[in-house]
């Protein structure tokens, strides 16, 4: 998180606006981000399966995926040749630790744990399943995956190489509201903003909808602006318009 971007984000809040970081990630891994811009509300991970809290660690809300269900899901992927990143207790589970595994630990700075067969090692619910591949490879999986369980998990990409599974009516969007509700804000003064297709419910949820320019066309089209890309800090530069004025809100 840049100093611009730190900078816009503290203004606002001294303004009296509530700022609340929504995303896919594990509570571990977006608890530094939180903590590096000074954010001490609730923030939304896991798609919105979990809303926790920055300082004290509690979750306030949890909907991880009914174990038979999650079951089901591993069997089909391992029926398909995938393994997956299983998260139970905010710690992440593989069946060995690959290269890619190794990656995407090393990407969002967690540790693994190997548990050999992850179907066989299951007990509890868990909370989200990431499958990591070659974007063109998840494009088909997600298809066949989401015509398999037909609405009967939330099935998205956050980036381009993760499909990420998590329990039935589990969205960001989902999170805010639950968040909506605890803090006392409204959805119609809500700005959200997004980039990947897991933010399309998110973005379609606030009043006033933002994807970044380089957002997947699918946020782009259901946002009531598009903004600069991540790489010039378009987030900064709305905040400092409604700080200056020049953002219409309504």
């Amino acid at each position: 998180m840049r100093p611009r971007t730190r900078e816009a984000i503290a203004r606002v809040r001294k303004a009296g606006v509530h700022v609340i970081l929504a995303t896919g990630r594990m509570f571990r891994a977006v608890l530094p981000y939180a903590l590096q811009a000074a954010l001490d509300e609730p923030v939304v991970c896991y798609q919105g399966a979990v809303v926790a809290e920055p300082q004290s660690g509690k979750w306030l809300r949890h909907v991880p995926i009914p174990l038979d269900l999650a079951r089901e899901a591993i069997r089909a992927l391992h029926d398909e040749g995938f393994g997956m990143n299983c998260y139970v207790n905010d710690e992440l589970y593989v069946a060995e630790i690959t290269p890619e595994a190794r990656q995407y630990a090393d990407f969002q700075d967690i540790e693994l744990h190997a548990v050999g067969d992850v179907l066989s090692w299951l007990r509890e619910p868990p909370t989200k399943l990431v499958v990591i591949d070659d974007p063109v490879v998840l494009d088909g999986l997600e298809e066949r995956m989401k015509a398999r369980f037909d609405g009967r998990m939330y099935i998205s990409k956050s980036l381009p190489y993760f499909l990420e599974f998590a329990a039935p009516g589990v969205t960001k969007a989902a999170g805010l509201h639950f968040l909506a509700q605890h803090l006392g804000f409204a959805r119609e003064r809500t700005v959200a903003f997004g980039d990947g297709e897991n933010d399309i419910e998110l973005v379609e949820w606030g009043g006033y909808g933002v994807a970044v320019e380089n957002a997947h066309d699918r946020v782009k089209a259901v946002a009531d602006l598009v903004c600069p890309s991540v790489d010039e800090e378009g987030v900064a530069q709305v905040l400092e318009a409604y700080l200056a004025g020049g953002f219409d809100e309504t």
